[in-house]
């Protein structure tokens, strides 16, 4: 307990999933959370449910896909708690179209949600994680950063431009700042559910040597390893949390 201590975390796609779940987490770990998305029914339930465990957050509706709502995460964040410990760039969409059928529009938009938006709130509190000497950045990658094998060109290409940029990132903006990446597989939440299916589910089961599909508290956990001193050393990694599918 207690190895996020008065840190200060903006957590983005933090409504649901794997997001939802690392917002408790940190909570839990002593983090003072906000919590980002577009619902504000499911952003309520979030912070209410870490409140009545004695946790602090706080929520900001924003759609990550305008870029006009990205400053306004983190000024609210740095109002509400007075600065910026972690960023989590958690929150991505997927695309179902191939090269042939996929349109510029929907092109741009999986740009935007799943590379721009880390890069333009990781820019934002860059700054107040210089001036004070310390932080981290955590992005939401996926095994498609590594292979064409299984998903379609524009989130394919969009996680292996997440890939590079994290290591870019990492270069950049140390020594103060550490940036890493978790790429998970399959796993359990409304997105996977939604792309997946219980058939592509049971195949993902049979694809890794563990034979299992993870939960969004595996990817929590690993989002709390890397954003406490324990990962003091790492920097521009990319860690794979897939059951061991592409080991």
């Amino acid at each position: 307990m207690d190895r996020l201590k008065d840190k200060v975390a903006i957590i983005t796609g933090a409504t649901s999933g794997m997001g939802r779940d690392t917002a408790y987490l940190f909570a839990e770990e002593g983090a003072k959370v906000m919590i980002t998305g577009r619902n504000e029914k499911r952003a309520r339930e979030v912070v209410e449910n870490i409140k009545t465990k004695g946790g602090e957050a706080a929520y900001v509706i924003a759609d990550i896909a305008d870029r006009k709502s990205l400053d306004r995460i983190v000024d609210e964040t740095v109002a509400k708690f007075g600065t910026v410990d972690i960023l989590y760039n958690n929150a991505g969409m997927h695309s179902d179209l191939s090269v042939m059928e996929i349109s510029v529009e929907e092109w741009d938009m999986v740009m935007q949600v799943n590379v721009t938006s880390a890069l333009l709130l990781s820019k934002k509190v860059a700054q107040i994680m210089k001036a004070k000497g310390k932080g981290v950045i955590i992005n939401t990658s996926s095994d498609a950063g590594l292979t064409a094998n299984g998903s379609p060109v524009a989130y394919t290409t969009s996680k292996h431009a997440m890939n590079g940029m994290t290591k870019a990132l990492a270069r950049e903006l140390g020594p103060e700042i550490r940036v890493n990446a978790i790429l998970p597989g399959a796993i359990l939440t409304a997105m996977s559910d939604d792309g997946l299916g219980e058939a592509g589910i049971a195949a993902a089961k049979m694809m890794s040597p563990l034979k299992k599909v993870g939960v969004g508290r595996e990817i929590a956990t690993t989002a709390l390893f890397l954003a406490t001193d324990d990962s003091s050393f790492i920097t521009g990694q990319l860690l794979q949390v897939d059951g061991g599918v592409l080991c």
